[in-house]
């Protein structure tokens, strides 16, 4: 006769052995809780309670309140988003983003994961983003890159150091695994290269050095190369990450595809990648995560970016004291872009773990 399964615990017997199973433990449960309480306590009356939001009151009610001076954010919020842009436009910056924005969303649609669409869907808003930002067509007026900044110009440099660099990492991790000793042993030396360097190094050496290295009619606009550093140093990264993924794949896998016939491309593209990419995705998430992050480093190039129009909002004026509640502002926008990106990616890990049961 089987013997009948333990009753599962409640969920205050839980905590209680969790937290409270000793005095001692009990008294450091309490004493946690407590400081815990206080500091969100303090936050919340800082933040909301005693914070100041009406920004026609000026910096003096700041002064004099308590808490929080977010007048600074609805009065500056414009310079914040989107820098230098002219004013008059800055309606064609914020659709830029709503599509940068869109783009990503449909990305995450199952739909729209093959090879085909994923390209003309990024393809096609990234150039929707950039005629948007940039004009000279269809009746848009000229606006040139040195006048671009805020979060359209973060988003444009991550976007397109992903479209860029992601193709290139899958390049180079199929070059690494060649079995040509030239090829694979010279593309090794390209990625332990560019891995070895620190990107404030390769973002000032192709923003300032390298034009003294090369003819007028290749050096391009600063924006342009900076973007193309980014992306070479994404994919190096990214390319080990690739590489990583396809060494889980058994290699059986690859001689049952060669069995059957299937050419090299369809190895790759149909056997191998899927399923390379799918070993790969944790780190690919949290290399796509450090790439938007890393896009704040671009203001040590002179660039407009949202970090640098959140110096400038504070900088400059009756704002300056006002700094914590700017960097908060720009904080949370980081924050909502990066949290939606690793909760997507834990969304995907549960997909593909239920899809190989």
């Amino acid at each position: 006769m089987s013997e009948m399964a333990p009753p599962r615990p409640t969920a205050l017997q839980d905590l209680k052995r969790r937290f409270f199973a000793t005095p001692m433990q009990a008294t450091v449960s309490l004493i946690c809780l407590g400081v815990m309480v206080f500091v969100v306590w303090k936050l919340l009356d800082w933040a909301l309670l005693s914070a100041v939001f009406d920004a026609s009151k000026g910096p003096d009610a700041c002064h004099a309140a308590r808490g929080a001076c977010w007048s600074v954010i609805n009065a500056r919020w414009r310079l914040i988003m989107f820098g230098l842009y002219p004013f008059e436009a800055q309606w064609r910056s914020a659709l830029a983003c709503v599509v940068v924005v869109l783009m990503t969303l449909l990305s995450c649609l199952p739909a729209f994961w093959t090879g085909t669409r994923l390209g003309f869907l990024w393809v096609a808003g990234t150039l929707s983003f950039y005629v948007l930002m940039k004009g000279g067509i269809l009746g848009l007026p000229y606006i040139g890159e040195e006048m671009w900044g805020g979060l359209a110009l973060t988003l444009f440099i991550f976007v397109t150091t992903c479209l860029i660099g992601f193709p290139l990492a899958i390049c180079l991790a199929l070059l690494r695994r060649s079995e040509l000793p030239c090829i694979s042993r010279t593309t090794g030396l390209i990625i332990d290269a560019v891995r070895s360097l620190p990107l404030v190094s390769i973002l000032f050496t192709f923003a300032i050095v390298l034009p003294f290295a090369l003819p007028g009619w290749l050096q391009g606009d600063k924006l342009y190369r900076v973007i193309i550093g980014m992306a070479l140093f994404f994919a190096a990264y990214q390319a080990e990450i690739v590489r990583g993924g396809m060494q889980g794949v058994p290699t059986g896998q690859e001689e049952a595809a060669m069995a059957l016939g299937m050419s090299y491309r369809q190895r790759i593209g149909r056997v191998l990648l899927p399923q390379a990419m799918r070993n790969a995705l944790p780190a690919t998430i949290n290399q796509f995560v450090v790439a938007f992050k890393e896009t704040s480093l671009v203001i040590i190039v002179g660039f407009f970016e949202i970090l640098a129009s959140g110096n400038a909002a504070y900088g400059t004026g009756e704002w300056r004291f006002a700094y914590v509640e700017v960097y908060a502002f720009i904080a949370f926008i980081y924050f909502v872009f990066v949290f939606s990106l690793s909760r997507y990616g834990a969304f995907l890990e549960r997909r593909m773990s239920v899809s190989e049961r």
